[in-house]
Order: C-alpha cells, then structure tokens, then sequence
C-alpha cells in the first residue's frame, strides 16, 4: 500500500481548492492510502471540511496556536514529524506550497519532485520545464520518501462527497525560534480567488497605469472573474505581484481566460496553457497570445474592454 500525506492548504475558515486537485493527483498512486493533514490552532471546522473529500481515508488534525498563521518554518518541522510511515508527501504548488515543501524536502534530506502534472508509477512521475516547453520524466529513489508539490492547474477536484475518519493528533516537533508571525498585508476583494477563479481577466503592461487597471476591473466585476496580470504589469506597479499570472507567478487553469493587452510572452502562456478557452485583446494582430488564444480581438482595449463590459451587463 501507498501511504500518502497530503498537506491541506486553507485560510483558516475554509480548505483551499488546491488540496481537492492534490487529492486528485495522490489517488493516481498504485494502491494509495491517503490522508490530509490539518494544521491550525483550531482545526475542527477545517478538518471537517477536509474529511468531505473524496477518496480521504483520514483526516490529521494538528492544532496548536503556533499554527494560527500557516509559517512554512514552523509547519515543516511538525510535518516531518508527522510523516514516519509515510511514503509519499504531498503538497499543492502553490505559493503555500512550494514555501513549505522545499523546507520538508531539506529536512527529510531528500530532492522535491516539483510540480508533478502526471504519476506514471508510484516513484515516476511528469513535469514540466523550460516554461512548459517540454515535459520530463522524472524518477524518485524507492528507499526513500517522496516529497512532491502538485501542479494543480493539471487536476480536477475531487468531490465533496466524502465521511473520512478525523483523528487529533499532536507532534513532539521544535519549533524555530527564529521566525515569529508580525503582520500580514493582502489586498481586500470580493473578487473569486485568482488561483481556483472558473473565469479570469488580466491586463497587461498596455493598460499604461493602475488607474487604467480600472476597466479590467469592471470587466471582471461583470463577469464575477477574478483578476490577473502579466509580470509587465506588475514590475509597472499597477497591481500588486499577488494578481501575476505566469511562470513566476499563478499557475491557472480557469474555464475562461481573457488576456487584454497582453502580448503572450511564454513566461504568461505557461501560466495559462491549462485555460479552458482564451480570448485575446490586443492592438498588434503578430503579438504571440493569438497563437494561442481560441478567440481574438485586434483593436483598441480602451474601446473593445468597455462595450464588452457594457453589452454583457445587459
């Protein structure tokens, strides 16, 4: 049997998407045993979600108040108390998760297999690199636990439709004394989650300025989309580097991708390339994104974004 811990991602009040995708990917193991790992100050409500995923025999409950703020310094030491006995661990790459999993790998001594796309056996499995370019295969050693961050972009969720057994448990774990929880700064929106959004609307360096950035707002807003942008957009600072999409940024995979003054440099398209349909605005009819865009518009973004936002909104 292949015995797999899952760490869950969450804010605190609600599990993360990116743990049902990682579910998806573990029960793609030979024979897989799987179960999530909970880790807050008070996880019951979060545990209780977690037990709903399909195809979760257990769920690990890890409370203590140091886990109020999910600190990649102080979570890796409990998860790698909490891993003996387990051949796999698995995390989601996402920004959680590739903080927290590259500190397991050093600590358990072992190389992180990072953003698994596809499992071919129980220590082979496919990623990609050189921007998405190309796909390798990649094998882990045997005698020794494999620690891997999910491309989730690549997985459906798994269901809801789960009632996995819940077990409190607690690790001997020392903590660093080192790293503390200060302050956290995130912008405030009503907005879908970028990572885990069905519909998504970036704007790139074209817009000109963050007030501009407004029209890519209103388009969402119409839409219910959450919003993104191109590294151009961001290095300009007309969004915060949370909103970037791309390679060094959210890798995503909406149902809808509109990309608006965006050229489609293959940092962005590797952020998108799991998109169920893009739609491209862009004045330059040569720009790269309608090579990979299923629907394009060459224009005017100041002129095309606000009449589809107004012809939408009827």
């Amino acid at each position: 049997m292949t015995r797999v811990l899952l760490i869950a991602e969450h804010d605190g009040t609600s599990i993360n998407q990116s743990t049902a995708k990682c579910v998806a990917c573990a029960t793609e193991l030979p024979d897989a045993e799987v179960h999530v790992a909970v880790f807050a100050d008070d996880g019951a409500t979060l545990a209780g979600e977690a037990a709903r995923l399909a195809s979760v025999a257990k769920v690990l409950q890890v409370d203590r108040p140091e886990n109020r703020h999910a600190l990649a310094a102080v979570v890796a030491p409990q998860v790698v108390a909490l891993a003996e006995g387990y051949s796999h661990v698995f995390g989601p790459s996402t920004t959680f998760g590739k903080d927290l999993m590259a500190r397991v790998a050093a600590l358990l001594s072992v190389n992180q297999v990072s953003d698994v796309m596809s499992v071919e056996s129980s220590h082979r499995f496919k990623r990609p690199v050189y921007a998405g370019n190309a796909i390798l295969t990649v094998e882990a050693p045997s005698d020794r636990p494999v620690v891997a961050t999910v491309r989730t972009a690549s997985y459906q969720a798994v269901g809801m439709d789960n009632d996995a057994a819940i077990e409190k448990t607690s690790t001997d774990a020392e903590l660093p004394q080192h790293t503390r929880f200060v302050e956290l700064k995130a912008g405030k929106s009503d907005r879908p989650d970028l990572q885990t959004a069905s519909k998504v609307v970036s704007g790139g360096r074209a817009l000109g300025s963050s007030e501009n950035f407004d029209i890519i707002y209103k388009l969402a807003d119409t839409l219910n989309a959450a919003v993104g942008a191109s590294r151009a957009a961001v290095d300009a600072g007309y969004v915060p580097n949370e909103m970037q999409v791309g390679q060094t940024g959210k890798i995503i995979a909406p149902e809808l991708y509109i990309a608006v003054g965006i050229s489609g440099a293959i940092q962005h398209l590797t952020g998108i390339k799991d998109a169920g349909t893009i739609v491209a605005i862009n004045k330059d009819a040569d720009a790269p994104i309608f090579e990979i865009a299923d629907l394009g518009l060459v224009g005017d973004l100041f002129k095309i974004v606000p009449e589809l936002a107004e012809a939408l909104s009827r």
